[in-house]
Parts: structure tokens; sequence; C-alpha cells
């Protein structure tokens, strides 16, 4: 198989696993605020549920970590990518999610 094919197979699922530590981020950090919130509705002390909330943190702040990661896999890869003397853009802007597209460039055009 081609290499060119072989790494856009690999960045496929590197797009699509840091899409995916992204939206537990969100939901981890949705959901604390819901539990904070939820304490508040039901009138407890800052005290009810307190090992919870820690367990909560503990668990974003292994989210972040993991995001660090896969950012240094992420780079990992791309010079792995010249190494075998690949020089395209693997993908383009088309297999990327959403989130991690780049803005259209805007044109430049002679006035006057």
């Amino acid at each position: 198989m081609e290499k060119a094919f072989v790494a856009q197979r690999v960045a496929t699922k590197l797009f699509t696993t840091e899409a995916a530590v992204d939206a537990a981020m969100i939901e981890a950090t949705e959901l604390m605020a819901d539990l904070l919130k939820a304490r508040s509705d039901v009138g407890t002390s800052l005290v009810f549920a307190d090992d919870v909330q820690i367990k909560m943190v503990e668990a974003i702040k292994a989210l972040g970590e993991a995001r660090t990661a896969m950012v240094g896999v992420h780079t990992e890869l791309t010079e792995a990518k010249l190494r075998l003397g690949i020089r395209t853009s693997l993908g383009g802007v088309e297999n990327k999610p959403p989130m991690m597209r780049k803005a259209d460039k805007t044109a430049m055009r002679e006035v006057g």
C-alpha cells in the first residue's frame, strides 16, 4: 500500500481521536457545572458531595493531560510524515472534523 494512503488512514484516526478528547472535555466540564448548580438548586451545603466534585476535577485534569498528549502525537506524526517523504497535506480540510478546519483564506485582489 502506498505510504500516502497509510498516512491518510492514520491522520483520519488522529483527527477523530483529537475531536473525541475535546468532546469528552466539553461533556465533563458541563457535567461539573450541572453538579454545582444541582447542589445549589437542592439547597445543600458546600461540603455535600465534595468528594464527587474532587473526582470530577481530577477527571477534567486527566482529560486536559490527554489533550496535551494528543497535541504531542500530532506534532510527532507530522514530523514522521516528512521523514517518510510525504509532502502532501493529509486529507486537507474535507476530512478533518469541523472544529479543526482552517478558516477560508481571503484572496487579495488588485484595486485602483
